[in-house]
């Protein structure tokens, strides 16, 4: 008897001792840990403070510092629908396993947070737990708010709490089994949420422990652009080497010098962060406009240094799919240069060439030249397919530019067709995309 059962306590730990090393290596490294230096809790740190609001907001009001934290952790892109009260939620996200909707983070107290205590509310930023006890999905990005203070993430809850309340259910969360299950997510979250704050790096400086904060615990970067794991957790062993979400191609930001924006010099990367648009790198559209427009260019131009700082440290990974130079300008005569689709440069001809020209520089706008930009010289074409389809509303100093929407002025065959010429003519190798392909994007970005 003696002897069975110390077989079975053998056999109980070397299954558990199994699980917990395939548990460590899901997981993975953290967001930080490419950085080997000491870590040491943010009260013991002794350099400028990383965490919290700008210098020149040092002595503003609570709500005002939340309301500047509020924008750099970017929480009104996700919690609005297009023409819908702000932060009052219903905002759809198409996944491989369904739609879910965003929450109302209005102060309501009936259908959104209004009946939130501060223990509540931190229990949702960083542990992703409602105030009923039901998980949340991580669509939320609490594993990245996870990061943020206490004192960070209640100036947020301030400024949320000074916001007119708006009563608004969203939709129904329409989830296939097992993933509609609530009660699996504790699982997810113990194994994928460090649940732990912010500590600075002593070997690096203080700028670029101030970027890593804002990267990190505020902007989230990695949960667009550091693909993910089986578990849908991010994988950070190919942290901000680009992945596609949402249905946009989120890309390499690495310091790859081919592929990532390891050739970019400072001006260009503060530029595209603070306006959306570098010359000679393209202009931002879809979720990353988004982000620029209510997020990064409401950042003071201290902490978009920071930022660029940090970004500058992050290990090149190379896109293998991606050229290793941009192509150059296509020729000025629409006879000349690839010519892949002829049916995509008649919809070219008849909807794009006016403000993108037959070479690619716009006579109209910087912002809209095509040359350089990764969209462009991506042979998936995904980007170039969902602005054709979604157009694009960018806030800029000098007012609003738009490009229409086309999604429903041509057939999905015809976008297939025009986004096949696009980088075909003004990227290095053309995209082969089909009408199918077409209608899955359009379900993919469908609110």
């Amino acid at each position: 008897m003696n002897m069975r059962i110390r077989i079975l306590l053998g056999i109980a730990v070397i299954v558990l001792a199994a699980l917990g090393i395939g548990v460590w290596i899901i997981r993975g490294p953290g967001p930080l840990d490419f950085s080997a230096g000491s870590r040491v809790a943010l009260a013991d740190y002794h350099d400028a403070k990383p965490s919290g609001v700008p210098e020149k907001l040092a002595r503003a009001s609570l709500v005002e510092r939340g309301e500047y934290l509020t924008k750099a952790a970017d929480c009104m892109v996700c919690h609005t629908t297009a023409g819908g009260k702000e932060y009052a939620g219903g905002l759809g996200f198409q996944l491989p396993f369904g739609t879910l909707y965003s929450t109302n983070i209005t102060p309501d107290k009936e259908t959104g947070i209004g009946d939130y205590s501060d223990r509540d509310f931190l229990n949702a930023l960083h542990r992703g737990v409602r105030r009923d006890g039901a998980g949340l999905y991580a669509a939320m990005p609490f594993t990245s708010y996870a990061s943020m203070t206490d004192d960070d993430a209640l100036a947020i809850k301030a400024y949320l709490f000074s916001l007119p309340p708006v009563k608004a259910v969203p939709p129904q969360n329409k989830l296939v089994f097992p993933f509609n299950q609530r009660w699996t997510l504790m699982f997810w979250s113990a194994v994928f949420n460090r649940d732990a704050r912010f500590a600075p790096d002593t070997s690096q400086s203080p700028a670029w422990n101030r970027g890593a904060y804002l990267a990190e615990a505020l902007a989230h970067c990695g949960e667009c652009h550091t693909p993910r794991n089986l578990a849908f957790a991010l994988d950070n062993r190919n942290k901000f080497a680009g992945a596609v979400a949402a249905g946009w191609r989120a890309f390499n930001i690495t310091s790859d010098k081919a592929t990532g924006i390891g050739a970019w010099s400072d001006d260009d990367l503060v530029a595209y962060l603070s306006l959306g648009h570098a010359n000679g790198h393209g202009t931002a559209s879809g979720p990353m406009g988004e982000a620029v427009d209510h997020s990064f260019s409401q950042m003071a131009p201290e902490d978009i240094r920071a930022l660029v700082a940090f970004l500058r440290s992050v290990p090149g990974l190379t896109s293998t799919d991606l050229p290793a130079t941009p192509a150059p300008a296509a020729p000025a005569g629409h006879k000349d240069g690839v010519t892949a689709d002829a049916r995509g440069k008649t919809v070219f001809e008849g909807a794009c060439v006016s403000c993108h020209g037959w070479s690619g520089q716009s006579p109209v706008s910087p912002m809209a030249t095509l040359t350089g930009a990764w969209a462009v010289n991506d042979p998936g074409g995904t980007n170039v397919a969902q602005i054709v389809l979604s157009g694009t509303h960018r806030l800029t100093p000098d007012g609003v530019l738009s490009m229409p929407a086309f999604g429903n002025a041509y057939t999905d065959d015809e976008v297939a067709a025009v986004t096949n010429y696009v980088t075909a003519r003004f990227g290095g190798k053309g995209s082969k995309l089909t009408a199918a392909d077409i209608a899955s994007l359009r379900q993919q970005t469908a609110q």
